[in-house]
């Protein structure tokens, strides 16, 4: 069977249940932008010397999926989302140890993994912050917020992580205020 099914030629697509929709739908947008970051995940997953934390990353691209089918309609179960966040909150506090305390913003960026993750991050926000939009019409689960907004944390802590065992030293930012002072 081909992968192709010349269904979405005229640029509708199919939610679960066989309804039909324009690709730039607001939760088509959601969805596309949850598989972007799974993507994201995958790269960096499959550039992470630990067992252990590709296997934890592999968990995140199992919900991420499910994530979608639940908002594409799809009677998922999304009620294992909490423990998840919670896992997420044990390794973000494990990172945070070894890490220096941040007083200031950091700039994206130092080794290219550490990169990658960030840009993984800040997709995350752009779905959480889809997610958000498409629930001020939409009934969307809290879970699934709370889940979008803390993996945003876990992938900013692990992309600082990466960097330290790196030997990177974090470039911190210096704004100017209004009044010309560097902050």
């Amino acid at each position: 069977m081909p992968i192709y099914t010349r269904t979405g030629d005229t640029g509708s697509t199919s939610l679960f249940g066989g309804k039909r929709v324009l690709k730039c739908e607001e939760l088509v947008d959601v969805y596309g932008s949850i598989d972007e970051l799974n993507s994201w995940i995958g790269l960096i997953a499959s550039e992470m010397e630990s067992a252990d934390v590709r296997g934890f990353l592999a968990s995140i691209q199992s919900d991420l999926f499910t994530i979608g089918s639940h908002l594409a309609g799809w009677s998922t179960d999304v009620s294992a989302l909490p423990a998840r966040v919670k896992e997420m909150e044990a390794r973000i506090d494990l990172l945070e140890e070894d890490l220096p305390a941040l007083r200031n913003f950091i700039l994206p960026g130092g080794v290219r993994l550490a990169s990658e993750i960030h840009l993984a991050r800040a997709v995350c926000r752009r779905v959480e912050r889809q997610t958000v939009a498409y629930n001020q019409k939409n009934n969307v689960d809290k879970e699934i917020l709370t889940y979008l907004n803390r993996l945003s944390d876990l992938l900013f802590m692990l992309a600082r992580f990466v960097n330290k065992e790196e030997g990177i030293t974090e470039i911190l930012w210096s704004g100017i205020d209004r009044n010309g002072k560097k902050q």
